[in-house]
């Protein structure tokens, strides 16, 4: 049985809620916030509604690992995909609205099924995954925040 991994993490915008979900659902705006390593590939034409599917795939070459992704829950301001492949999981972004902002938080909750691969991710990449992922916040809300104020 594999272990279940959850990673929780915040940040604070200045823009808002829809300014913010626009980043997570539009792929030209999440491909400048994305670590860079990390394409996302729509699995037909792009939508950002519930059951819409993905292919996240990591740029490694001659390898190309990749997580087949679906929108699970989807409402203003809440996107939440389910993945599979070598993580098994959930990823989910909710965009809080603040007096003057939207606080982001996202949850990542997964398992790693091949005892193998979780034994190389707890030992080598677990550390490097939660900094990256505060390295994606951190440009996320850049790109937010650079839209909202150019009013797009």
């Amino acid at each position: 049985m594999s272990l279940s991994r959850v990673f929780e993490q915040s940040i604070y915008i200045r823009a808002s809620a829809t300014a913010v979900e626009r980043c997570l659902t539009d792929l030209e705006l999440m491909h400048t916030w994305l670590n860079p390593a990390l394409r996302c590939e729509p699995i037909g034409n792009w939508d950002d509604a519930l059951g819409a599917t993905s292919r996240f795939v990591i740029q490694i070459p001659l390898l190309k690992p990749s997580l087949t992704s679906r929108i699970v829950e989807r409402e203003p301001g809440l996107v939440v995909w389910s993945f599979e492949g070598f993580f098994v999981g959930r990823d989910r972004w909710e965009c809080q609205p603040q007096i003057e902002g939207t606080l982001l938080l996202n949850r990542f909750e997964f398992s790693i099924p091949n005892p193998v691969i979780a034994f190389g991710f707890d030992r080598i990449a677990a550390a490097w995954t939660r900094e990256d992922m505060q390295a994606q916040l951190r440009r996320l809300k850049r790109v937010a925040e650079r839209s909202y104020r150019q009013g797009a």
